[in-house]
């Protein structure tokens, strides 16, 4: 029975998901004339179902694990005293720190090599729109998901109260990648955006735009990039496979060892 329910809560997510961000993505669109079943949707199709039917539990056990494991850490007294204050102070402190945390976390995905491996799953694809949101190795997840809670977890906040905040972190990774530009004037630097996130897709590995929600540590720490166009060529230089499968073995193996296993 529960995997039933899995199978309807999966299909009525990627029908919401399609009912909010396809409309969207033909009024105010990127780039104009991007098919709905462009090239790659299947790839990423396989992505979404993998992260609803395979992949969500491991993450959350891992969550679970890395939350209970920071509960021996952190001293009982100042996740009192943190808790002592108000909601909304508490809210603020975990959104900007955490923003904070996964700026940095994810500029290291970008340079150092092994965190690489795994996160260029997320970049191989050449077309953004709400659906490639959903490519990523279940090893990045794991190491960003984590990040982006870890202030969460340090300050004593259970998993289970943080679930909207959760949800919210994961609507709003969807619309960045969405094929849509909305024009926000000065407000782009306080907010972030599709349009600024398609430049982190740009096919230089190094291009800039790694905040989150807001791309004031962009601003901050000098990786700021926007442009009034979209990126000419998305996607990474490096030779990658092209399947399900191959992208999520390939990282585990060195370039040497997966040119052998592939050529046999």
């Amino acid at each position: 029975m529960i995997y039933l329910d899995i199978l309807i809560a999966t299909g009525a997510s990627l029908f919401f998901l399609a009912v909010v961000f396809i409309p969207m993505e033909k009024v105010f669109p990127a780039r104009a004339g991007q098919p709905i079943f462009r090239a790659e949707w299947i790839l990423d199709l396989c992505y979404f179902l993998g992260q609803y039917l395979l992949w969500s539990g491991l993450v959350l056990s891992c969550l679970l694990y890395f939350n209970e494991a920071l509960q021996q850490v952190v001293p009982q007294a100042f996740q009192q005293w943190i808790q002592k204050q108000p909601a909304w102070l508490q809210a603020i402190e975990v959104v900007v720190l955490s923003d904070f945390i996964i700026y940095w976390g994810h500029r290291l995905q970008h340079k150092v090599d092994f965190l690489w491996r795994f996160h260029k799953v997320h970049h191989s694809t050449k077309s953004l729109d709400w659906l490639a949101a959903h490519r990523e190795h279940p090893i990045d997840s794991i190491y960003t998901i984590g990040l982006i809670n870890l202030p969460a977890f340090l300050l004593g906040f259970d998993l289970y109260a943080i679930v909207m905040f959760i949800a919210f972190r994961g609507i709003w990774a969807i619309y960045i990648h969405s094929n849509v530009r909305l024009e926000l004037g000065p407000l782009k630097k306080l907010i972030g955006s599709p349009d600024l996130h398609h430049w982190h897709h740009d096919l230089e590995r190094d291009r800039g735009n790694y905040a989150n929600i807001s791309p004031l540590m962009d601003v901050l720490f000098g990786t700021y990039v926007c442009p009034n166009s979209e990126p000419e060529k998305l996607g990474i230089k490096e030779d990658f496979s092209q399947t399900y499968v191959g992208q999520l073995l390939q990282p585990f193996f060195p370039k040497a060892i997966w040119r052998w296993i592939t050529k046999r």
